[in-house]
């Protein structure tokens, strides 16, 4: 019989201003059906209770004084010490099965080195609630998939093996303020690994990003910067060209 060891998780969650969110936030992981075995919480710069806020609810808080989710987000994955990195945001409600669903993903599958989810929004009409999942989620994994050769990972849901962020820690954009870190982290995956887009790992994620034409604006105006840092070093052919050669090379074992 093959004894099956578990896999530590641990949560990271930049935070700045964010307080009566991320409470709910951290008691949605209290939830769990498997807890956590560390919550991160990254205070960037916060003028409010957020720091207070998660050590009552049990969070190791790091501080990021200089602001920017990149250097915040990336902070708070180098001071984890699980075998695997889950990241949410301050307004996202994990299901109760989320750490469950990541270990298991993780646990079965020894090839998959990234594992990235879906939104369902909350916090707007219905109408904007389906245009943030299709038009801007979806259209998010339609463009950057073939752009990448894998599925792009969505910050407010995903989760990475600690040994697949060690490796690409050193390259990420972390003085970056207004890219996406999440979308800079996905270009810097290497051939050879390996991102699972799974349908069914689903967060609810406030739909305040588009409450606003200024706010969605914004968040749009970080795709193409974010974009414009990898390009010029690695064509789009090339890419394409890098992870053929990886698949045939997989293939042929």
């Amino acid at each position: 019989m093959t004894t099956v060891f578990p896999l530590s998780v641990s949560v990271v969650i930049p935070a700045r201003d964010d307080a009566v969110l991320l409470e709910r936030c951290l008691h949605a992981l209290d939830q769990q059906t498997r807890r956590p075995d560390e919550i991160v919480v990254v205070d960037n710069g916060s003028s409010d209770d957020t720091a207070a806020v998660a050590e009552r609810l049990g969070a190791r808080v790091v501080a990021e004084p200089l602001q920017g989710i990149p250097r915040a987000a990336s902070a708070g994955y180098d001071a984890t010490t699980g075998d695997i990195i889950a990241r949410l945001d301050a307004d996202s409600r994990p299901g109760p099965d989320w750490i469950e669903r990541i270990e298991r993903t993780f646990r079965d599958r020894d090839d998959v080195d990234f594992v990235t989810g879906d939104p369902r929004f909350y916090g707007a009409t219905p109408w904007v609630h389906w245009a943030g999942e299709h038009l801007y989620i979806g259209g998010m994994y339609t463009v950057l998939t073939p752009l990448l050769g894998h599925a792009p990972l969505f910050g407010s849901n995903m989760a990475m093996r600690s040994a697949s962020w060690r490796a690409l820690s050193g390259e990420v954009h972390r003085e970056e303020r207004n890219i996406h870190d999440d979308f800079d982290l996905s270009f810097h995956v290497r051939p050879g690994m390996t991102v699972l887009r799974d349908r069914d790992l689903v967060v609810e994620v406030s739909a305040r990003p588009f409450q606003d034409w200024a706010s969605l604006r914004r968040r749009l105006s970080y795709v193409l910067p974010t974009v414009r840092l990898h390009l010029p070093e690695e064509t789009l052919h090339r890419r394409r060209q890098v992870r053929r050669r990886a698949a045939a090379s997989s293939a042929g074992r």
